[in-house]
């Protein structure tokens, strides 16, 4: 192991073990007094925020599967207590949609599922699961669990376990209402990739500048975020740790160099890494929704700092991020029906980001656009350099606003497209960037949701060098 690296994983071997005991002692006990002090310990309670008890699972009354909800899937909104700042930000999540019993009974209500089979010449035939739980443990909602399992034949395996927790919850007389932006995420992960690509530095690298190699990460995260200073409040301040081992070898893509071999320096400078970040930032967020907005804009800045890495070396990436959403009239429904929780409402969307690096740090955490996320035309990592900039434009409009029924009880909430466009360059300084040609490219996407925090996407983009897929949760921006 590298220099330092017994310090990094120390702690991190304490801070697993003390979650996974405190999350196994009970079957809800343990963890909702690890949370319900974490925020009090910070002193970031605000007033009022603990003042509602938590209601045990077991003592609510059996209830209908549809309580609360209309039989087309609309959500009738119901009064909010009088006291609650920013009630718009508070999400009403009815009875109906808390059903009891285990992750096989909750199929499609609480828990949702999506197999994916692929066959790539470069990886083989492989396949993956995503096991997502909204109401895991019985929680009444306030706590998120998802696993995502794939392997293929030649190899290439990813493990990612995400466990979530909101702190603001209260109970009503039909149910619950929900603030969400005070949670606490814990992420383990491990992943064996075998075609990671690297063009090199800049934003005029061509196509052909193609390397690859295979990356082997093991990591582990804990994140924070707390709107203050009382909950649903604009400000929102964000910080969390992540500890990573990263080894990397020779490329599996066929026809294209190693990477080891074009870049040699760059390659042995980020091999055999381990490192420890620690994250802040803080963001004014007059946005309704974390998950899937409809109007309201963000800015924010925030630092990812590295105080511990490999050769002892320093380094920190910052940030600055901002966007806006606007409601448009509907294009295929006719929106609201009354007052109803999540309506079908049709939004643009712009977002802005900007990414500066400093100090000394490996090739693979360097800015970098391509992907899932910016420049969706262009395959991932596409474009790498010291500083990024990055821009798009989304309009999305809900096709399906009601969704689909599959049975009585279990539906699609509402199926939708969106069409984007993104814009970018990188450079070696933050002032460079104003002297980069733009990168462009453009696309259409599928919107599908089971609720509202579980939104499944698709999205096809087209550049200058061709086409890109990608399949995420969640939306881009």
């Amino acid at each position: 192991m590298a220099t330092g690296a017994g310090t990094v994983w120390r702690p991190l071997a304490a801070f697993v073990a003390l979650v996974v005991v405190t999350l196994a002692s009970s079957p809800a006990g343990g963890a909702d007094r690890l949370l319900t002090l974490w925020p009090d310990a910070m002193g970031l309670v605000g007033e009022g925020s603990d003042s509602d008890p938590q209601v045990d699972p077991e003592s609510i009354p059996k209830i209908s599967p549809r309580t609360g909800i209309d039989p087309d899937g609309r959500i009738p909104k119901v009064p909010f207590p009088d006291d609650l700042e920013h009630p718009e930000r508070w999400r009403y999540l009815p009875d109906g949609l808390m059903p009891p019993g285990n992750i096989i009974d909750r199929f499609l209500r609480t828990t949702f599922t999506t197999p994916v089979l692929f066959f790539e010449g470069d990886v083989g035939a492989g396949g993956g699961l995503s096991l997502a739980d909204v109401d895991f443990r019985n929680s009444r909602r306030q706590e998120f669990l998802n696993l995502w399992i794939s392997y293929t034949t030649e190899g290439q395996q990813q493990y990612i376990l995400t466990w979530r927790r909101w702190f603001h919850q209260r109970e009503l007389e039909s149910g619950v209402i929900q603030e969400e932006r005070s949670r606490v995420d814990v992420t383990l992960s491990y992943t064996n990739t075998l075609t990671r690509r690297f063009y090199g530095f800049g934003p005029d690298t061509d196509e052909d500048d193609e390397t690859s190699y295979s990356e082997s990460l093991i990591s582990a995260e804990v994140d924070h975020e707390h709107s203050f200073p009382d909950p649903g409040d604009d400000w929102v301040l964000s910080w969390g740790a992540r500890a990573e081992r990263r080894n990397l070898g020779d490329g599996e893509a066929t026809g294209v160099a190693d990477t080891a071999d074009a870049f040699p320096i760059v390659f042995a400078d980020g091999d055999s890494y381990d490192s420890l970040w620690i994250r802040g930032g803080m963001r004014y967020d007059t946005r309704d929704s974390q998950h899937l907005p409809y109007r309201g804009g963000t800015i924010g800045v925030g630092i990812n700092y590295v105080p511990l890495q490999t050769d002892q070396n320093h380094g920190a990436i910052f940030g600055v991020d901002g966007s806006q959403i606007w409601t448009i009239p509907p294009l295929l429904h006719s929106g609201p029906t009354g007052e109803e929780e999540h309506p079908p409402i049709d939004t643009v969307a712009l977002a802005l980001q900007l990414r500066e690096a400093a100090g000394d740090l490996p090739f693979w955490l360097l800015p970098s656009l391509g992907g899932s996320f910016t420049l969706r035309g262009y395959p991932p990592n596409r474009f790498t350099d010291d500083a990024s900039a990055h821009a798009s434009a989304e309009y999305r409009c809900w096709v399906l606003p009601r969704g689909i029924g599959i049975t009585d009880t279990i539906r699609v909430e509402r199926v939708g497209v969106a069409l984007f466009a993104d814009a970018g360059t990188v450079a070696d300084s933050m002032l460079d960037l104003l002297e980069e040609d733009l990168l462009y490219s453009f696309g259409v996407g599928i919107r599908m949701t089971f609720d509202r925090q579980a939104l499944f996407r698709i999205d096809v983009g087209f550049s200058e060098e061709g086409s890109n897929l990608s399949i995420n949760y969640g939306l881009s921006f």
